[in-house]
């Protein structure tokens, strides 16, 4: 049986979320803290809060941007361990802008399915594309029997009510409440994370 492994990341590939990251470069961490944690707890839609924090952020300098999350940003080790285990059936499923995690999706080395940056040359002028997550994981049913998702806040629910084992995952901060009631597993360390989904 062929299964797929469908991974959020910030806060659950990452040790930490990447948008207050790329937030301190314009001196907006606080304001995009609090959007980012009203997001993970469901109190505003994915949709309308990233486009809040891209407004907020579409000055930002791209290339700051990737030297910063090159060298700040950590994976979650036993994760990497087992991503490298199977590359082809390992996906980051994520809401954030493309141009933003490049270097941490190459780092990484697997297919990914994100939101995509309308520019004008190197500038952010908008979003061209907010990703559906559950749309991913459809994308991906014609080549897999089953789609495993980890994840850990609100814009994960999509993923999850789309695949066939979902696992809330509270490595860098509590999963969402409804993300917790979606799930079949709650796992909060990615080395009993590992163990689980060698089991299933």
């Amino acid at each position: 049986m062929a299964t797929a492994y469908c991974f959020d990341l910030d806060g659950t590939l990452t040790q930490q979320e990447l948008l207050p990251l790329i937030a301190s470069s314009v001196g907006l961490e606080d304001e995009i803290s609090v959007l980012t944690e009203a997001t993970i707890n469901g109190i505003l839609p994915f949709e309308k809060s990233f486009k809040l924090r891209v407004r907020l952020l579409r000055d930002a300098n791209i290339d700051w941007i990737h030297s910063a999350l090159l060298k700040q940003v950590e994976f979650n080790a036993d994760m990497i361990k087992f991503i490298a285990s199977r590359p082809d059936q390992c996906f980051v499923v994520t809401g954030n802008l493309d141009v933003w995690v490049k270097p941490v999706l190459d780092r990484l080395g697997i297919q990914s399915f994100t939101s995509i940056a309308q520019m004008n040359g190197p500038r952010i002028e908008g979003i061209e594309h907010i990703l559906h997550k559950g749309d991913a994981v459809l994308g991906l049913r014609d080549r897999f029997d089953r789609i495993i998702a980890v994840g850990d806040g609100m814009n994960d629910v999509p993923m999850f009510e789309m695949a066939d084992w979902r696992i809330a995952f509270g490595g860098a901060h509590s999963p969402n409440h409804l993300l917790v009631k979606l799930s079949d597993f709650v796992v909060n360390d990615g080395g009993a994370l590992c163990r689980l989904l060698n089991t299933l």
